[in-house]
């Protein structure tokens, strides 16, 4: 799913022919096509909710607004309005305390933020589109852990292991040997097929970059924070995916029926119209974005389904895994289908990347291997009780 969004998402950063065939303009509305996938992405994984929720269960409960229940029982033991029992024996401890582990305001707090998060990232991303290639843009999403870890370095104050660092340092070197190490040919050709100058184009790989930081930092924000919710709440994927649309849907739909002045990357439009209006107009004079638009909509909201999925009955290991390949494959289908010419040192950089990338996914199979080990163990020790 996701390789039909990136080329859906690659064919809306170029110019569209207007309907009289006058000449070739750029869709300039990000918060619109934010507006579409979120809100697809909302009514996709509330459907799925519906249809997996537990019998039973109200609709708060289902939406992640209520803590799930409990087990009444387990080995023995048993915990009830704050009077926990092991063996028969009760441990009094405050009667009727509610859990710190749930509160509603500050889980929903949580999701607007990522959904904050999330809406000033996209359009930064998107703008990243009109100054460097698409695989330039897909390898320097490769390194999102750089960001993640930052972020969550700073807003959290979490520690990683060593082979995180080597890792940040692999992808770090072979995203700078890819961007110095490209073909300015080649930049002149992307910088001409935007609708740039050449003198723009001279700085389209500083502004490229700068945009695409801004993006990463932004997603290593929502990344740590969602990271935060799941260590704090008991929710599942589907639940956020839910709720973070529903806010991204709320807040790119204000902003789209406001009459925003011009503020680069985020309403790039003409001052004092609003984003829908701009967007419909555009729609209008330039019937040929209905397809990919719909298809970026569509497939984004497909695949964040697919991904949570995948997280829930297979694990972080194997989604590491499909989205290393997946990278590897968008980036070969960018250079296939549109014709970017890469040098052989920009195929060196991005073999360092995904090296990188390999490192981590080979470090947590081996973690995930060596507790699996351990349950085992302890399994075999608690049958030959």
């Amino acid at each position: 799913m996701f390789l039909l969004w990136a080329i859906a998402q690659e064919r809306l950063s170029v110019p569209f022919k207007s309907i009289d065939g006058s000449g070739s303009d750029k869709f300039k509305s990000p918060l619109f096509m934010g507006t579409c996938q979120s809100a697809l992405s909302a009514l996709s994984a509330f459907l799925y909710i519906f249809l997996r929720r537990r019998s039973g269960a109200s609709l708060y409960e289902s939406l992640g607004l209520e803590p799930p229940p409990t087990p009444s029982a387990t080995n023995g033991s048993a915990t009830t309005n704050g009077h926990a029992t092991t063996n028969g024996h009760a441990k009094h401890g405050h009667p009727h305390k509610p859990s710190t582990r749930f509160s509603k305001r500050a889980l929903l707090v949580r999701y607007l933020q990522c959904s904050v998060f999330i809406t000033s990232a996209a359009p930064f991303g998107f703008a990243a589109l009109s100054y460097i290639s698409y695989p330039a843009m897909v390898l320097g999403k490769s390194c999102k852990l750089v960001p993640v870890m930052i972020m969550n370095v700073l807003l959290y104050r979490r520690r990683f292991a060593l082979h995180k660092y080597v890792v940040v340092a692999m992808v770090t070197t072979g995203i700078t040997i890819f961007m110095y190490l490209g073909d300015p040919k080649a930049a002149a050709k992307h910088a001409a097929k935007q609708g740039t100058t050449q003198n723009t184009s001279q700085y389209a790989s500083v502004i490229g970059i700068t945009y695409l930081l801004i993006n990463l930092l932004l997603d290593g924000a929502t990344n740590s924070t969602q990271d935060e919710i799941f260590s704090r709440h008991r929710v599942t994927g589907q639940q956020m995916m839910f709720w973070i649309n529903v806010f991204c849907t709320l807040i790119t739909s204000v902003l789209a029926v406001l009459p925003l002045p011009y503020i680069p990357v985020i309403h790039p439009g003409a001052p004092g119209q609003t984003e829908l209006g701009g967007a419909l107009a555009f729609i209008r004079s330039h019937p040929d974005i209905i397809v990919p638009l719909a298809q970026f909509a569509f497939t984004g909201a497909l695949g964040q389904l697919f991904i949570f999925e995948t997280l829930q009955h297979f694990g972080s290991l194997t989604l590491v895994t499909i989205t290393l390949t997946r990278k590897l494959f968008t980036m070969l289908l960018s250079v296939v289908i549109y014709g970017h010419q890469l040098t052989s040192g920009q195929w060196l950089g991005a073999a360092v990347v995904f090296a990188g990338i390999s490192v981590e996914a080979w470090v947590k199979r081996k973690d995930v291997h060596a507790k699996r080990v351990i349950q085992e163990k302890e399994k075999a020790k608690i049958k030959s009780l």
